[in-house]
């Protein structure tokens, strides 16, 4: 078992070589991450916002689909590879916010944001109870976390957790761990987040969308 700091250690060395490839068509796996897009856009158009937060935003792929239709609104894109945030940098979205940091200890004042979006990162966070919980502290009261990660059955899930990630690991791969719904309803529960969708789609894709209480 790795400690927190190998995990990290791991995942910013893996993205530090994925960080100028990572919206290029030679992506490889990472190309997956494409496919949360429109959901989290849709689920961001059910109501209005300004100030937002991308948790494990990479190089910004997200940030900058939703700067091209919206430029108005305060953006905060947060990695704690500081290559993929200077891949980001440059792409020159004026007022965008690109931080350097740890999505466990989020750097930013309570009731920061409308909403908070994490995209297949979740799966990189030794200690996940530390992001829901720093999630909920920089949320305005009201304001919406939509995660979207891996999931499946118990019996993938061990697979994945006990063969498949470590064998990443291996490969130089940060990956720690993917949940179940009970374990993700337990992590907003202990965080109190108000949950108000939580299932398992197609291609083991989890979706999550919690609230912080007025």
């Amino acid at each position: 078992m790795k400690t927190s700091k190998e995990y990290k250690d791991l995942t910013i060395k893996e993205f530090t070589k994925a960080a100028d490839i990572y919206e290029t068509d030679n992506a490889g796996i990472y190309e997956m991450c494409k496919d949360d897009y429109p959901y989290i856009a849709s689920e961001l158009e059910k109501e209005d916002y300004n100030d937002l937060l991308d948790c494990g935003c990479g190089t910004g792929p997200m940030i900058s689909l939703l700067y091209e239709n919206d430029s108005s609104k305060n953006y905060t894109g947060l990695d704690i590879t500081p290559k993929m945030i200077e891949v980001a940098k440059n792409k020159n979205l004026e007022g965008v916010n690109w931080v350097v940091g740890d999505c466990e200890n989020l750097p930013f004042e309570e009731n920061s944001f409308d909403a908070i979006i994490c995209s297949n990162s979740f799966h990189h966070y030794p200690n996940p109870q530390k992001f829901f919980d720093s999630a909920k502290r920089v949320l305005k009261p009201g304001g919406r976390l939509i995660l979207q990660d891996y999931t499946a059955s118990k019996f993938v899930l061990w697979i994945m957790n006990h063969a498949e990630m470590p064998f990443a690991n291996l490969m130089g791969h940060g990956d720690v761990s993917a949940y179940s719904l009970d374990q993700v309803q337990q992590f907003c529960d202990v965080a109190d987040l108000k949950i108000e969708k939580l299932k398992r789609e197609k291609k083991m894709r989890l979706h999550l969308v919690a609230r912080k209480k007025r």
